[in-house]
């Protein structure tokens, strides 16, 4: 069951405590003056003023409840208390923390207790405490100490410190006790060592291996078994239960299995400590087995179980039994709650929250097929007490009677005690104490003091405190005099409300004569003069005196009496429509002594123009206040007020602001009944806004649809008038949303809200498939393809296709099924047919209500087969040392036409499928072979391909890569220049035996920053150029053989200015050293010339 123990109690003293606690108790506000906040919003302010909540609970106390204020009437002292400084007001003590229950685990190396006890006041509290109700000596026995109200237990031990402590505050005012917390001390103590006896059963047999736990404290610990060592624990089943209550081990039928030896471990839930029994062995006898026989309960809860409310209940119940029992529980008495749970095969009922109602009977029966056994308990919930009324400070008059009640509630009914200054209080000849009641009667100033009220039952108490004054003072005013000015015609009260105590007599006098009570002239109970009708006759100094036995006071009020304010408000009601813009003009005549404020309302409530993003703006005189609204909106429609208001008097003009504009939204819109193409649907009128509505608008939203479409109606226009209409030409099987947007003269409205998501019912699909159309697939294959037709189309479930297909020329067509409704495509196999026959092909469409239309009617060819002929006339030359260029003739026409040519090349000494297959582009035939090897012969082939396969590969052809060109460049570039010619010779290039012969050079001459070259092609060794004018050109030579090009020269870079140009005459020379990348020649008169 569940545990009511607290959390450990932190056991260390908190550096800097003592100087908390003093900041804490010498702050300047009292706390009775913030409760006393609290207590202004009740409508007796006299009362208010002297109220100070004070409450205080017990264990288990619930939720505070601001309590009723008290009932007492006070003296007219009272209603100057908020007057005084809060600083120099006395009170008493009021608790802010009390201690609570706490466990102490006697493993901590650290034996110190902190019981906790704080309390305000002013004088600040001093503190003692009592432990089982006698006094703690601090000062005597070393062991304790105190900081602030807190008390320290040094050396703590279970024999001297288990008890029930109590802080006791008191200051000059009285005393108040705390409630009683409980002091506990956790501990686990080692089992005995003694040597526990093995158990023998026979097999089938039920057994019961006792715990025995040790002696502990708390009561609440876990239990668990250990098989054979650990960590191998016992694992609860239908067949074994450990109780969590006495921490026996059940095993309702034994197997030879359950032969070993058994621990039973037992864990403190406070201090977390864990102690092992002696091994008990389990072994079989070997008499036999144990037949079957009737359940017996050997575990079970207790005849009657008490729960405190709102904890969690368990209750045990394991049978031993062969075959092993099936437990089921009950409730007597109705039916077990809800929230329960059924755990660990059912053995254990649980009970979360236990409440009051979950009290009764239960029932707990064991069965197997020999029979059955059932137990019975009762559950009992008690409550522990809680505040219904608490008693609140008062302040009273000696001689007048104080009536305080106290009410709890609790299961079983709390009892009540009253207590005085900390002392229990015993009924006297002016003292009654009837059931939470307590009346004094003829209060004394020595009545005064703390009062406690205490309700309790047998599980806990609770404590609320209050603080009880009896005053004495003379009269006193806190305002004198006071000036009151009231308007002709109107009712005026002159107050007179002295603090004083007891109570004094009150005489009123106007200019020095006494006033006499007449029909217009009344004084009330509460001693107000109240001049009914007022004319300016009642103008004047009108003095209030007040008298006890301790003194007078006289209080002057000088009355002013003015003629009435009048305001006018124009327009009174006006129409306008969104958009527009209208001044309110408010206009006040009154006495021109007194200034007049203005203040505009809508609908009763201020009017906040700079909130209004621009639309109100207010124009004031001293007599005038107009209020402007620019490009008003729907939503400044409504009652506008002018408040104008004086010293004397308040008066408010109102106007009605009607606006025009679009409607409203509709009402929920209903799907009536639906069909499927149709929906009817209704709907409830919005506002109009004052232009009536001229038609709706009813819109459709489905998952295939982008946003919200318009749908066609009957009737149509939907008018004004009209709550229904019929959506038509809607799509079947699909989901829609309905909403409807009302229109008026002014314009379209915002939509309702959506109608809940409805289907449309199922019809015959009506959309046939696009875009028929096939070909292609492999030999004998029909293939044939459509675009699929939308979910939204498809009109119902078990949506397909039908597939029908004929040869030309023939009757029948065949048809068949395709039953996804996302397919696209279909293939028919026939070996009959030969390649490219033309068939007839439709595809139709088909759900569960029926078939659908099919598409029209188009020819498709079968598929043509791959190529069945090689290429012809295969030839391959050699262009250069890795080039060589292959071509071949198509195959004859027919089936199985090539869509490409693949090319397989490879080494003589290679097998082919190590070659490289390179692929036309089209129906090309021919094909440049790159990248290749010099002086190398390579094996060539070609073969056809098509979508549906490869064609047979023609004969391979040899052929040999040309020789690899000259590696050596051309050597000793020489130049001459005369004019703009350049003459360029180089040293013959020498092929080796491996490479190609030098059949003629190639020069290329490119200007810098330039990609293209200007090529010149010669046999020779040398070559004349012809420069253009300006730039910088760069000069390369390669040598040309049959195996391609060589080796390039080293670059020749030639640097001339723009617009310069060589006499004709003029000659230089100059030669390229080896290794020089380039040589910049600047044609210039500075480099000397030569002459022939």
């Amino acid at each position: 069951m569940g545990s009511p123990w607290k959390p450990l109690l932190l056991l260390s003293v908190i550096s800097g405590l003592a100087d908390l606690a003093k900041a804490v108790a010498g702050r300047p506000v009292s706390y009775a003056a913030v409760l006393r906040m609290k207590a202004d919003s009740s409508s007796s302010s006299t009362l208010n003023s002297r109220m100070r909540l004070r409450n205080s609970q017990g264990v288990g106390s619930s939720s505070l409840d601001w309590p009723p204020l008290s009932r007492h009437r006070f003296s007219a002292l009272s209603s100057q208390e908020d007057y005084m400084s809060e600083e120099s007001e006395e009170f008493g003590p009021i608790f802010i923390q009390e201690p609570d229950d706490a466990i102490f685990s006697l493993d901590m190396d650290n034996k110190k207790v902190i019981m906790n006890c704080e309390a305000r006041g002013n004088p600040a509290p001093t503190y003692s405490w009592l432990i089982n109700g006698t006094n703690v000596n601090v000062e005597a026995d070393f062991r304790y100490s105190m900081i602030d109200g807190n008390l320290i237990i040094h050396n703590t031990s279970e024999a001297s410190d288990h008890g029930r402590y109590q802080c006791r505050a008191e200051n000059s005012i009285g005393i108040v006790m705390s409630r009683e917390a409980l002091l506990q001390f956790a501990y686990l103590e080692a089992f005995s060592g003694r040597t526990r006896g093995a158990v023998s059963v026979r097999e089938g047999q039920g057994v019961v291996l006792m715990c025995a736990p040790p002696p502990h404290s708390p009561a609440e610990i876990i239990y668990s078994w250990v098989f054979n060592e650990l960590p191998s624990f016992v694992a609860e089943d239908r067949r074994r239960f450990i109780s969590q209550e006495m921490g026996n081990l059940y095993i309702s039928k034994v197997q030879p299995s359950d032969v070993g030896s058994y621990v039973c471990q037992v864990k403190n839930t406070v201090t977390n400590a864990r102690v092992l029994s002696p091994p008990t062995p389990l072994t079989l006898k070997t008499d036999g087995v144990m037949g079957e026989y009737e359940p017996k309960i050997e575990a079970h809860f207790p005849q009657t179980v008490l729960v405190a409310k709102g904890v969690t209940v368990r209750l045990e119940c394991f049978a031993l039994g062969n075959p092993v029992p099936t437990i089921t529980w009950r409730k007597m008495s109705g039916n077990i709650p809800k929230k329960a749970r059924l755990r660990k095969s059912q053995a254990v009922l649980e009970i979360p929250n236990i409440q009051l109602e979950d009290s009764g009977s239960y029932e707990c029966k064991a069965e197997n097929t020999r029979g059955g056994t059932s137990y019975r308990g009762h559950l009992q919930v008690y409550t522990l007490p809680q505040w219904i009324s608490m008693i609140n400070d008062t302040q009273l008059d000696s001689g007048e009677q104080l009536r305080w009640e106290c009410r709890a509630a609790g299961k079983p009914r709390p009892t009540y005690r009253w207590m005085r200054n900390g002392e229990p209080l015993s009924p006297q000849s002016r003292v009654e104490m009837v059931n939470g009641e307590l009346i004094i009667h003829r209060l004394q100033q020595a009545d005064s003091g703390m009062y406690q009220c205490v309700a309790e039952n047998k599980y806990g108490s609770i404590y609320s405190s209050a603080e009880l004054k009896i005053l004495a003072s003379a009269p006193m005013f806190s305002t004198n005099p006071v000036r009151l000015i009231a308007t002709v015609g109107r009712d005026v009260s002159l107050e007179c409300r002295p603090r004083a105590s007891p109570k004094p007599r009150i005489t009123w006098k106007k200019n020095d004569r006494r006033v006499q009570p007449s029909r217009r002239i009344m004084l009330l109970r509460n001693n107000t003069l109240r001049i009914i009708n007022s004319s300016r006759t009642d103008e004047g100094n009108y003095v209030c005196r007040a008298e006890n036995q301790f003194g007078s006071a006289e209080l002057m009020t000088v009355l002013l009496v003015k003629e009435p304010m009048r305001v006018e408000l124009s327009p009174v009601r006006v129409e306008v429509t969104v958009g527009e813009s209208v001044v309110l003009s408010c206009k006040v005549t009154h006495d021109p002594t007194l200034e007049v404020s203005f203040f505009w309302l809508l609908n009763n409530q201020p009017l906040n123009a700079q909130h209004e993003g621009g639309h109100f703006e207010y124009i004031q005189t001293s007599s005038t206040a107009d209020l402007m609204i620019r490009s008003i909106l729907l939503k400044h429609a409504g009652k506008y007020g002018c408040r104008a208001q004086t010293s004397a008097d308040s008066v408010l003009a109102e106007a009605e602001l009607l606006v025009r504009g679009p409607p409203g939204p509709p009402g929920v819109v209903i799907v009536e009944e639906i069909t499927d193409t149709t929906a009817t649907l209704s709907w409830s009128h919005g506002v109009d806004n004052h232009s009536p509505i001229t038609t709706y608008n009813v819109q459709a939203r489905s998952p295939f649809s982008l946003g919200w479409q318009t749908v066609k109606t009957d009737p149509d226009p939907v008018t004004g008038n009209m709550e229904s209409a019929m959506a038509v030409e809607l799509n079947p099987w699909v989901e829609y949303e309905f909403r409807v947007v009302a229109t008026n003269a002014i314009g379209t409205g915002d939509p309702s809200s959506p109608s809940r998501a409805v289907r449309t019912k199922e019809a015959v699909p009506s959309v046939a498939p696009g875009s028929v159309r096939g070909g292609n697939g492999r030999r004998h294959e029909l293939v044939i393809s459509w675009e699929p037709v939308s979910e939204e189309f498809q009109n119902g479930e078990g949506f397909g296709y039908i597939v029908a297909f004929r040869a030309n020329g023939t009757r029948g067509w065949k048809e068949k099924m395709v039953t996804s409704a996302d397919s696209t495509t279909y293939k028919y196999r026939d070996e009959t047919f030969p390649p490219l026959t033309p068939f007839e092909v439709r595809v139709g469409v088909y759900n569960n209500k029926g078939d659908g239309p099919f598409s029209g009617v188009v020819t498709v060819f079968s598929a043509e087969g791959e190529p069945r002929e090689p290429p012809s006339e295969l030839q391959a030359f050699a262009i250069s040392s890795s080039e060589i260029k292959v071509t071949w003739k198509p195959p004859s026409p027919g089936p199985g036409r090539p869509q490409g040519y693949e090319v397989s090349y490879w080494k003589d000494m290679e097998q082919e499928e190590t070659g490289k297959k390179p692929r036309t582009m089209g129906n090309e035939t021919n094909m440049l072979l790159t990248g290749l090897e010099g002086n190398t012969q390579y094996l060539i082939s070609v073969k056809g391909f098509n979508s549906v396969g490869q064609g047979p590969s023609s004969s391979a052809i040899r052929i040999r890569t040309k020789k690899n060109a000259p590696s050596l460049p051309p050597g000793n570039l020489m130049w001459i220049q005369e004019g703009n010619n350049v003459s360029l010779s180089w040293d013959p290039v020498k092929a080796r035996d491996n490479e190609s012969a030098v059949i003629g050079y190639k020069v290329l001459l490119r200007q810098e920053g330039r990609g293209h070259s200007q090529v010149t092609r010669t046999p020779n060794s040398s070559v004349v150029l012809t420069l253009p004018e300006g730039g910088t050109y760069i000069i390369e030579v390669r040598a040309v053989s049959e195996g391609g090009e060589g080796a390039a020269s080293a670059q020749v870079r030639l640097l001339t200015s723009s617009g310069v140009r060589a006499k004709s005459g003029q000659l230089s020379i100059y030669n390229l050293p080896a290794g020089v990348t380039w040589t910049a020649l600047f044609l210039s008169l500075m480099v000397p010339s030569f002459h022939f």
